[in-house]
């Protein structure tokens, strides 16, 4: 499989899988306004960049995978997203595995803010699954020809270290459906993690 089609597996999957969403997720009712502030600047700042017409589609690529380095855990999504697997990759593989992870899933992300088909985020409320650990929830607006539409966003981090570490669209977190696609795809490779890393270091798909 081509990253090509990975990426569009991925994207396909995140519409109809809104059963994966673990009811403990907003379990709490406990706000966290400065983690709802984080949200507020920086979605709304990553969101401006993607509508951003008056910019080269490169340029608009470089300037949102700026954004998305400032406000990622990508050390700690890139563990959650190999499963089991995670445990099994060698110092090599590792570095090799977050180089080119990273990569995929800005572009992903990049796509994935494009489709929301608006340019306005406003916060709507948040939940405290932990101490350090939220839900945060916005409405996507600003499209004419499309309803709101809610987006989450977990965070971790308290004070003025906030990471992001998964989006929610639609009824579904993005981190659980690519978890899946990237478990599958070594399942199917017989175990084989560098058969994963390969296909996302061959940059198939941009």
């Amino acid at each position: 499989m081509t990253l090509t089609a990975l990426s569009r597996r991925t994207l396909v999957t995140a519409l109809g899988l809104s059963a994966l969403v673990p009811a403990r997720v907003l379990a709490r009712a406990d706000r966290d306004l400065a983690a709802e502030a984080f949200v507020q600047t920086e979605g709304q700042k990553a969101l401006t960049v993607v509508n951003n017409r008056a910019l080269s589609a490169s340029a608009r690529a470089g300037a949102f995978r700026q954004i998305v380095d400032q406000i990622a855990d990508f050390r700690r999504i890139s563990s959650f997203v190999l499963g089991k697997y995670a445990r099994v990759l060698t110092p090599a593989q590792r570095q090799r595995f977050d180089v080119a992870f990273r990569t995929y899933a800005q572009r992903l992300f990049q796509t994935q803010m494009a489709s929301f088909k608006g340019d306005q985020l406003k916060v709507t409320g948040s939940a405290v699954r932990a101490p350090g650990d939220s839900v945060v929830n916005t409405l996507v607006t600003g499209d004419k020809n499309a309803g709101p539409l809610v987006v989450s966003w977990r965070v971790l981090g308290s004070g003025a270290a906030f990471k992001v570490v998964d989006v929610q669209t639609r009824g579904v977190w993005l981190a659980i459906t690519l978890q899946q696609d990237f478990v599958s795809t070594i399942d199917n490779a017989g175990g084989s993690v560098e058969a994963l890393i390969q296909k996302l270091e061959s940059g198939d798909g941009r």
